[in-house]
Parts: structure tokens; sequence; C-alpha cells
């Protein structure tokens, strides 16, 4: 599955004001790539994750999907936010099985399925358990765990772990990773936190500040896990442009 995003640009009208967000974006994913956006907040990395998932119609651009052109990539997307949308009323184990039960797929199959999917998340014992039972972390695990029943081969990861405390983001961190791994998946990530984005990272595409356009991209080849150490230099570039780039919105009266 190959992705190719061509000169996406978009706007809102807010309180009767243009707002121009995205100009001129264009990138591709590979399948199997695990790709990070970082920028400024509320330069529009959201949105652009919102246009792929076809919740928004952009002004101009085109979107791929192995050469061929698409309106959207709903058919092939998984989308996990920040929020973890657990439904209260719902156990952990139905919270899971949404996407199949919503196909009309086997239901005793599925939670099988959903229950050895859970277990490796580190949830024995907490299948029946209510989402109010569980704390942050828990909850974004069965979050991802239900995201991943829907089966879909590309993943658009929304800032997941950035309402986590550093070590359970640390914790789940590690774990994307080897679903990552273990079940192939395309990934487009969101995030503010740059060594988020160097630890996960197969490319790490650098916003600016709104409208977006892609400032810079890096490509990281080490292997995972990865030694943040050895990636100081990386990292202060990163962190200078994005400086650079709230800078600018700071010096122009845009926040």
């Amino acid at each position: 599955m190959e992705i190719e995003v061509k000169n996406l640009s978009m706007s809102f009208e807010i309180n009767g004001s243009h707002l121009p967000v995205l100009e001129n974006i264009s990138f591709s994913v590979a399948e199997g790539e695990f790709l990070t956006i970082i920028g400024p907040s509320g330069c529009g990395k959201s949105t652009i994750l919102n246009i792929l998932a076809g919740f928004i119609t952009p002004e101009i651009g085109a979107i791929y999907l192995d050469g061929q052109r698409v309106k959207n990539l709903q058919q092939v997307t998984a989308y996990m936010v920040q929020k973890d949308l657990l439904l209260p009323w719902r156990t952990v184990l139905s919270n899971t099985i949404l996407a199949p039960e919503l196909r009309g797929e086997d239901i005793k199959r599925a939670r099988e399925e959903a229950s050895n999917l859970l277990e490796n998340f580190g949830l024995t014992g907490f299948l029946n358990s209510y989402p109010s039972e569980l704390s942050g972390g828990m909850r974004q695990r069965v979050a991802l765990a239900r995201t991943l029943m829907f089966k879909r081969p590309l993943l658009l990861l929304d800032e997941p772990f950035g309402a986590l405390d550093a070590m359970t983001r640390f914790v789940l961190q590690n774990l994307l990773i080897k679903v990552w791994q273990k079940y192939k998946k395309t990934v487009i990530f969101v995030t503010h936190d740059i060594d988020e984005a160097l630890l996960l990272s197969d490319r790490i595409i650098v916003l600016s500040a709104r409208p977006a356009r892609i400032k810079s991209i890096y490509t990281l080849k080490s292997e995972r896990p990865r030694d943040l150490a050895s990636l100081v230099k990386l990292k202060k570039e990163i962190f200078d442009e994005l400086k650079e780039e709230m800078e600018r919105v700071f010096s122009n009266g845009k926040i």
C-alpha cells in the first residue's frame, strides 16, 4: 500500500474570518512505514489526518492510494485520537470488539481474538471491567486494541499518548512499536513531542506554523529500540526549527 498526498491546501471560515490552515502539503508514505508529523500547536496536523480519514474535504489537493486517485483513505484507515473515546456502558472486551460487531462478524470468534489481544497488552483480569475502573494508560491500551480490531492496513494516530505521564507514555510507545512490527501496519502519527517522534519514526515531517507548510523531512535509519542520547544533534535541529516557528507565531500576534 503506497500513499501519496499532493498539494493539499485547506482553510476555514471562523467568526467571519478566513483562516488558512494548510498550504501546498505534499508527502508520500511507503507500505509499512512509520511516519510522524510534528509542528507548532494549532498548525494543522490534525487537519491533515481528518482529511485523510475523510472527515474533511480539502479545498485543493489530491490523495493517491497505490497510484489511484481517491477522495480519502477511509476504507483502509483505523483512527485513534488522544481521548480514548471508550463507551462507558461497555466492558473492556465489549469496547474492543466494537468494529467486528458493527461489521456483523462472528461475535464468539471476535471475543476470542480480542481477549488474546488484550492479554498481550497486559490487561489480563480486566476484560470485564468498565472504563471508569481503569487508569488512563490502561484505557489507551484498550483504545489501541480496539483500533487494531478494525483490521485496517493504515493507522492514523493523533497524539494518542499526549495526556499520559512520562513513564506510562514510555511503556505505550514501546507497546506501539511492537504492535507496528508484529502487524506490519502503515502508521501516520501526530505528536508535539520530539523525543516521541525520534523514538518511533522512520521519517519525521516538520511543519511550519499556520498555514502549515512542510519545513523539513528527516529520515531515521537506526534500529529500534533507540537511544535518545545518540540523537541529540537531530533533536536540537528539530527543536530549533519548531522554536523558530513559534517565535514567528508570537511575533505576528497569532496567539
